[in-house]
């Protein structure tokens, strides 16, 4: 496997499991957080803040302390080979630590392109991971081209398999061959939404509103909306002109000093625009505020809404007149619901009571990109790790 370049780690990993949560584990993750924290090059990158926050002490602590709860004797299963998507860079460390908290040694494969929140990550990993040698022999952060056979050979020594892209790469990841007791994971495309009450939004003030228009720029803009948790859809209830307008010109107030939108970007919108004025026979309306915001409001739901996807500043909205109308149209590909001026344990009841397929999570806005141990319905520690059953 000449042509893999190591980026942590090397040749040789161990496979040998370990107790979830483990101590050595534990402390890793947080002098990574230390590290990173620190770091002033690494404050630069919102993303990876919001890594090494999620990865402190205290948050680890208490991770621990919840899976303790269990009572259930656990091991890791062993070597987890895991393919980071190409779309969120700090996404790689994320399901790094879960497997390492899991009780796993870890391969995993990075994109080829040189993202420098990916660079940075791991130089700070390599600084300190010779003061854990269990995580050190348990570590590879790899780079391989797409094309090669590589993703094979690993496959075969692995114990479970972690994919993160679209649903091309789930399908052809799954045509390398695993052993027959390699599990896996698929994270594949998925769509979100959100729910928005403009009468919480005319009620409220210009602090409030200031903070909601940075809290949906964080789930959308900072990742040009092509996270699977980025609502692509917005859907209001009791909202009028007036309070749709004061959200949108919050948003663009808060995104007009720190959004750069590429050209190409920027002409892919107009277009799209256009076309959809042309060839969309749900289109109610359309708007935008510079080549920043673009609005296209929907006079019905079609049936398969998740091609309805907006890029760098691009949502589709729809009146909410009774939320039973969303049952018609969520699938299983639906991931995230973030909300607004809506009562979470409403949505929650409304989820459970009508047994609806899709949406695993149920966040406020500006929670959307928050990944954690749970994500897209799965417990991924737990799935990372098999139970000792000492029954009598």
């Amino acid at each position: 496997m000449d042509s893999i370049k190591y980026l942590v780690g090397g040749d040789g990993i161990s496979n040998q499991p370990m107790e979830p949560y483990s101590k050595e584990a534990c402390s890793f993750v947080a002098a990574l957080s230390d590290v990173l924290l620190k770091d002033a090059k690494a404050r630069q990158y919102p993303d990876i803040m919001t890594f090494a926050f999620w990865c402190r002490k205290g948050n680890i602590k208490a991770k621990k302390e919840r899976w303790l709860k269990r009572e259930e004797i656990r091991l890791g299963r062993g070597l987890v080979f895991q393919v980071a998507p190409s779309n969120v860079p700090v996404n790689f460390a994320f399901t790094y630590i879960f497997a390492l908290l899991a009780g796993n040694a870890t391969i995993v494969r990075v994109p080829t392109k040189e993202f420098p929140q990916i660079m940075l990550i791991c130089k700070k990993i390599k600084e300190i991971i010779g003061d854990f040698p269990e995580i050190q022999k348990r570590t590879a952060i790899i780079q391989y081209p797409s094309e090669s056979d590589i993703t094979e050979q690993i496959s075969l020594k692995a114990d479970a398999r972690v994919i993160w892209g679209g649903d091309a790469t789930v399908e052809k990841i799954r045509q390398s061959k695993m052993r027959p007791r390699c599990i896996e994971l698929a994270f594949a495309d998925r769509y979100s939404i959100c729910i928005i009450d403009g009468r919480a939004v005319e009620q409220a003030g210009e602090k409030a509103l200031s903070k909601l228009a940075e809290n949906f720029y964080n789930d959308t803009l900072l990742m040009d909306q092509n996270a699977c948790s980025s609502p692509q859809m917005i859907f209001w209830e009791n909202a009028t002109d007036e309070s749709k307008n004061l959200f949108w010109q919050a948003v663009y107030n808060y995104t007009k000093p720190r959004y750069h939108l590429q050209a190409a970007s920027c002409v892919d919108k107009y277009t799209r625009f256009c076309q959809e004025a042309v060839d969309n026979s749900a289109l109610e309306s359309g708007s935008r505020i510079e080549n920043l915001i673009y609005r296209v409001e929907l006079k019905e739901l079609p049936e398969d809404i998740i091609d309805l996807r907006g890029s760098c500043g691009y949502f589709y909205e729809f009146d909410l007149l009774n939320r039973n109308d969303l049952l018609n149209v969520i699938t299983e590909k639906f991931q995230t619901l973030t909300y607004f001026g809506v009562e979470a344990s409403d949505l929650k009841t409304w989820v459970v009571q009508n047994g609806v397929r899709g949406i695993d999570r149920i966040v406020p806005i500006g929670k959307a990109l928050n990944i954690d141990t749970v994500w897209d319905g799965y417990d991924i520690v737990g799935i990372l790790s098999r139970i000792i059953d000492t029954a009598v």
